[in-house]
């Protein structure tokens, strides 16, 4: 009888665990998903400050590690509302149109949250999206300058 209720406690946990791939997200989330770093990604290069806003949560940190490499490695922060004013300036004025890449990859989506890669070309930004009272919306960034040739 004890095994009997050992391997009933097995077999329900394993039933909870197959349940939760069923939560996976539909179509029209992964749309959104991508949609949103769009608006992150394109509103940044068309100085779209409206657009950037829409991508992202009001408590976002984007974060970069200066100097890894060094001896005293530094982390810069940025806010959603210096990323927006940043975009609002034309931050991206000095990338010219051939450097400027948007290729936007789900890495993974687990009910209410992904996350994404973004190829930018001069850098690489990984995202941490929420579902948010409906929408999806940035919550993190961590990124660094991709590699010169």
């Amino acid at each position: 009888m004890r095994k009997f209720r050992a391997m009933l406690a097995l077999l329900a946990a394993a039933a909870i665990v197959d349940a939760a791939p069923g939560a996976a997200q539909t179509a029209a989330d992964s749309s959104a998903i991508v949609a949103t770093a769009l608006d992150y990604i394109d509103g940044f290069y068309t100085s779209d400050a409206e657009r950037m806003e829409k991508a992202l949560h009001p408590d976002l940190a984007k974060r970069i590690v200066g100097d890894p490499a060094g001896p005293e490695s530094r982390l810069q922060n940025m806010t959603a509302d210096q990323l927006v004013q940043a975009t609002a300036s034309g931050g991206a004025a000095g990338i010219p149109d051939e450097a400027r890449k948007k290729d936007v990859t789900i890495l993974d989506i687990y009910n209410n949250i992904a996350s994404v890669r973004i190829d930018a070309g001069v850098w690489i930004d990984y995202l941490h999206v929420a579902r948010w009272n409906g929408e999806w919306k940035i919550m993190n960034v961590l990124w660094e300058m991709a590699p010169r040739d």
